[in-house]
Order: structure tokens, then sequence, then C-alpha cells
């Protein structure tokens, strides 16, 4: 069943079920690069694979991006 989450403003319909490495997954970024913040929360890289999110999940997704 889907659920609705809101991913850095914009609003996303998911599977129910779906972890946040999941989610990264399938918007095809690179897990390695990233920080995530859940609700307020920044949730550390180790927990991603066990945080399911839940309808009206709220996440900010950010890259890093390195430069000179």
């Amino acid at each position: 069943m889907p659920i609705e989450i809101t991913v850095n403003g914009e609003s996303r319909v998911i599977a129910q079920g779906q972890t946040i490495l999941d989610l990264i997954r399938t918007l095809g970024l690179d897990p390695s690069r990233m920080a995530v913040e859940l609700n307020l929360n920044i949730v550390k890289q180790p927990l991603w694979n066990e945080t399911v999110l839940e309808p009206g999940a709220r996440l900010e997704l950010v890259t890093f991006v390195g430069g000179g």
C-alpha cells in the first residue's frame, strides 16, 4: 500500500515499509555521500536500513559534494 512522505519539500508516494536506505537507492543517490534528517532529527547512516518511513514523514536529504 502506498504512503505519502515529503522529501526536500516535495510530496512523494512510496511503498509502505520502505526504509531510508530503500528511498535513497530508489532515488539513485549515493548513500556514502549523504546526510539524512527525518522529522527534524539527524539519522546516522548505520540506522538507515532499519528506519522504516511512516506516512507523513518529512525528510531532508543532503548530498556532500567535494571540490576545491
